[in-house]
């Protein structure tokens, strides 16, 4: 058989997205800071684009939705408010009540009532200034703070220190021994058991007891407090009073202090409760970047450009970029909405209720609901947050993993079972601390199928200790009561 080449001609049909296309998917998932700053580039790229203006304020005022592009959703009704209603309720939220009523140029945002703090490093730079060093020890204490943590923790070894200062060891430990000292208390420490003797030792509390325990954070962690209890040669009331003065301590001093700006989580979408019943739903003014095309400069330059075929097409594509971008960002807020309205239907009882009442919710019942596809309703959710009378939250925290309920009913959302272990657990008696398994046949009396090993991995993510550890706390707090207040302890009994 013998093997030829030939040249074969085929006809088919295929989908190519265009660049517009990938860029409008690409404009759906932006979150609001990438948005504003993608729409400033296109401003500086594109002359004939301008930020829509009231009263001469800039990029950032409020996008009136007209009554078609509102999207009601609710099982009665949802409506929404003006932009003006939108307005007011941003003044109320920032406590601003003699703001209302100004353009919303003018308001003032949340961080700008935010205080400057000063960083760690700021911090020990001023105690060191004000500390008498020689300037041998100036030096050192500066090389040292260039090594401390955001946490307050110093990651150096003071022998390489010191080899590369030409300097002593000794030296540098006299010098690191003053910098513990400084506030706030516990810094400079190079581990957690350094740390906590250094508070204890300014508290003048680091007796040989509490040095045993410092010494045996580990056997703390797993509340093995028998061990402890021998170790320190204590009983259980002071041990007890030990763990108190523990607790009391700052395990990482230095996060009082911010390492950096202050940052705000804006919320994208508002729901707020509605007059008439159901909820309002809006975009945040804020987030949406108004733009328009000016059309004096665009007939100006048309006339000046009419022979020059090269710059007629410079323009023309300006425009062409304008009046998609124009569209693109209006089909994005409608997207937006659409998805937050099916949300709030779907999670109307949680924003009642609470919690407890979140519905399980998958990408693919929303994106039917609204005749979208998965990927759009991914996307929207992104990096978006919601306002709501129960907090801000995150649009992908409404979609959980549905448990099968045991008596028929409808499913339940993973994050309502674990606020129902956690609920479990916190009304434990300290007679009957429930195992894992124990909660799972609670959760199953109340039409919650699930195993145990789903109840220790919930239990776990939430860094609840075990039974047998809470079995042990509890034992040594109702023993130290009973220590201190029998009469109490007996009624508590009984």
């Amino acid at each position: 058989m013998q093997s030829s080449a030939s040249l074969l001609q085929r006809q088919k049909q295929s989908m190519v997205a265009s660049p517009q296309l990938i860029a409008s998917i690409r404009l759906l998932q932006l979150a609001r800071a990438e948005l504003h700053q993608f729409v400033e580039q296109e401003l500086e790229k594109n002359p004939l684009l301008e930020p829509a203006s009231n009263d001469g304020e800039s990029f950032g005022d409020v996008l009136p939705m007209s009554r078609e592009d509102q999207i009601g959703a609710r099982e009665n009704d949802i409506d929404r408010p003006t932009s003006a209603g939108a307005s007011e309720r941003l003044g109320d939220w920032k406590s601003l009540r003699n703001t209302t009523n100004n353009p919303p140029g003018n308001r003032p945002t949340l961080d700008e009532f935010t205080a400057s703090t000063e960083t760690l490093h700021d911090h020990v730079a001023g105690q060191i200034a004000l500390t008498p060093f020689t300037p041998q020890e100036r030096l050192i204490a500066g090389q040292l703070a260039a090594h401390l943590e955001d946490t307050g923790y110093l990651q150096a070894h003071l022998s390489e220190l010191a080899e590369r200062l030409n300097i002593r060891t000794a030296d540098v430990e006299r010098v690191l021994a003053a910098l513990q000292q400084f506030d706030p208390p516990g810094i400079f420490a190079r581990t957690l058991s350094e740390c906590l003797e250094i508070q204890l030792r300014q508290r003048d509390r680091f007796d040989p007891a509490m040095a045993a325990l410092v010494a045996n954070l580990e056997l703390l962690a797993r509340r093995d407090f028998q061990a402890l209890k021998q170790l320190c040669g204590v009983d259980q009331e002071d041990l007890l009073d030990m763990l108190h003065e523990i607790r009391a301590l700052d395990p990482k001093p230095g996060n009082r202090f911010q390492s950096g700006a202050p940052e705000s989580i804006i919320p994208d979408v508002w729901v707020t409760p509605s007059p008439g019943g159901g909820w309002q739903i809006e975009l945040d003014p804020d987030t949406l970047p108004k733009l328009l095309i000016n059309q004096t400069y665009l007939a100006e330059v048309s006339r000046l450009t009419d022979q020059n075929p090269k710059d007629q097409a410079f323009l023309n594509e300006c425009l062409q970029n304008a009046n998609w971008l124009i569209r693109s960002l209006d089909q994005r807020a409608k997207t937006i909405l659409k998805v937050t309205a099916e949300i709030v239907r779907q999670q109307g009882a949680f924003l009642e209720h609470g919690v407890a009442h979140l519905r399980p919710l998958n990408l693919r019942t929303v994106a039917e609901a609204i005749n979208v596809h998965e990927s759009t309703v991914s996307r929207v959710t992104s990096n978006k947050y919601m306002l709501t009378p129960r907090g801000v939250f995150e649009l992908k925290y409404f979609f959980t993993v549905a448990l099968v309920s045991c008596q028929g009913g409808e499913a339940h959302s993973a994050e309502a079972v674990r606020h129902r272990i956690k609920a479990i657990i916190a009304a434990e008696s300290p007679g009957d601390v429930l195992s894992d398994d124990d909660i799972a046949v609670r959760l199953k009396n109340t039409g919650i199928d699930v195993a145990r090993r789903t109840v220790t991995k919930y239990r776990e993510a939430m860094n609840i200790p075990s039974s047998v550890q809470r079995r042990r706390e509890k034992r040594l707090w109702l023993s130290a009561n009973q220590g201190m207040a029998p009469g109490t302890a007996d009624q508590s009994g009984a």
